[in-house]
């Protein structure tokens, strides 16, 4: 019976697929491509124009999301329409964590087919010559499967097991939890999921600027390194840089858009 691995981000997905070969085992790996710690979810499994929407806002840019987004979603139905084993690799974030309960819940009728392997702060002591330098390991102890190299990946694979069919639902029911509640982001507590909004992200921006002009990059990448119980990506902090610049908060030298080459002071 074939195996399909699942994962949050191609970046996972590519070292999964080189474990995969270094164990001589031809399985397909899925690489499912949105943050779901972020933007809103409500209407994600039905219609893609609110998810699109907002990733256009974030990304400055007008193309026609809604097709990637259909060609997401056809992913997860041809999922729960096929009768192999399905492995979801995750880590302890948000996104991961979210990946998970939307699998669990796309496969909620055929809970037989779904495992998981999970991938915490204390994989990282995994040797492997192509390990990530240590700096990759953040204070915070969340993880991501994108994290870990592939022969780390690799020792992990005897790791997968199956998920209980009381889990699956209970993970099928937090899924759709999260995205009635619709909020501005999801954060991972305790492994639980929890509502929030931007506000302690905004101000760490503003806690990290100064009144002297910074690249915007070393702003963003300082508020990306801090622990808001989400992993807060390039794309988010510049966005964010942008909505406070609109608000008036900081000041810019160069232009919103093309905010990873402008300057910001408060």
């Amino acid at each position: 019976m074939n195996t399909i691995h699942v994962t949050n981000g191609d970046c996972a997905a590519d070292a999964l697929t080189h474990a995969l070969r270094l164990a001589e085992r031809d399985e397909q790996v899925i690489a499912l491509r949105d943050d779901l710690a972020v933007g809103p979810l409500r209407d994600i499994d039905e219609a893609p124009i609110g998810r699109a929407a907002f990733w256009r806002q974030v990304l400055t840019t007008t193309a026609d999301l809604e097709d990637e987004l259909d060609a997401q979603h056809a992913l997860l139905a041809r999922l729960a329409r096929g009768d192999g084993q399905v492995v979801v690799w995750h880590g302890q974030s948000a996104a991961d964590q979210l990946t998970l309960r939307r699998v669990a819940y796309h496969l909620r009728n055929a809970p037989q087919r779904l495992n998981e392997a999970k991938l915490t702060f204390d994989d990282f002591s995994i040797a492997a010559p192509d390990a990530q330098p240590e700096g990759v390991r953040r204070p915070d102890r969340a993880t991501a499967a994108g994290m870990f190299s592939p022969r780390q990946l690799l020792a992990k694979l005897p790791s997968a097991a199956p998920i209980s069919v009381l889990r699956i639902s209970r993970l099928a029911l937090e899924w759709q939890e999260a995205k009635h509640s619709n909020a501005e982001n999801r954060r991972l507590r305790d492994n639980m999921l929890v509502s929030a909004t931007w506000l302690d992200v905004d101000e760490a921006l503003l806690d990290i600027a100064t009144a002297e002009w910074q690249p915007a990059r070393r702003i963003a990448a300082g508020a990306m390194a801090r622990s808001f119980d989400f992993l807060v990506s390039d794309s988010i902090a510049f966005w964010r840089c942008r909505e406070l610049v609109t608000a008036g908060r900081l000041k810019i030298r160069g232009t919103p858009s093309e905010m990873a080459d402008a300057e910001l002071r408060r």
